[in-house]
């Protein structure tokens, strides 16, 4: 359980009354109406489908690809030896073979280096969810122990006017946003950033090989 578990419970019920504020309007011009354009969710509704993210999974994820290309190292041992054969079937072999270990693990664009990358990518992904948790955390701290917190719930109280406490839902609601809007962007940035590296590995001949539809059995 990281500080975000910890805080999600006092969090949520926090920003579900800056959601029931927000519901009944907001200052004009208030800084909290483009994060709400943006990213289409209330502060409540945004922050519990933060709480679902957990780095946990992506770097279990991350581990899992990389013990798979020790299966490929495997592969690629078998096909280090370039046999006996001689004449025109052992040189079809051979560049068959060389062929096949430079599509299993030559370069980032190798079936073993696009693994690599996935891996990677997980990784980073772990990275990001991890820091964007506790940021998050940190907000939702400063925000439970404001004034404004204050004002929202006793607007929020039995018989109180929802219009008292609209100035500081939306203050509130816009510390959150920000924070978690910020989040999203470095998700975006990594798939920028790590897409060219995930696309598909496509088979690249040798010069003078050609890829032969049948099956090419290893050992």
């Amino acid at each position: 359980m990281d500080p975000l578990d910890r805080l999600a419970e006092p969090g949520l019920d926090l920003l579900a009354r800056v959601d029931t504020l927000l519901a009944a309007g907001a200052p004009e011009g208030h800084p909290v109406w483009p994060l709400l354009r943006r990213m289409q969710l209330l502060p409540g509704e945004a922050l519990r489908a933060f709480l679902d993210l957990h780095p946990a999974p992506l770097a279990t994820a991350g581990h899992a690809v990389r013990r798979l290309i020790r299966g490929y190292d495997d592969a690629c041992a078998a096909l280090t030896d370039p046999g006996v054969w001689s004449g025109p079937a052992g040189s079809s072999y051979d560049e068959a073979r060389t062929a096949l270990l430079r599509h299993l693990d030559e370069g980032p664009e190798s079936l073993v280096g696009r693994l690599e990358s996935t891996a990677g990518y997980a990784d980073a992904l772990a990275d990001w969810v991890e820091g964007s948790r506790w940021a998050v955390a940190r907000v939702l701290a400063e925000v439970l122990g404001s004034t404004e917190a204050v004002r929202v719930r006793a607007a929020t109280a039995p018989g109180a006017g929802p219009a008292v406490g609209s100035g500081a839902a939306a203050e509130i609601a816009t510390r959150v946003l920000s924070v978690l809007g910020v989040a999203y962007d470095g998700a975006e940035t990594l798939l920028r950033q790590w897409t060219p590296s995930l696309a598909e590995s496509t088979w690249r001949s040798t010069s003078g090989s050609s890829y032969h539809s049948g099956p090419l059995r290893i050992g």
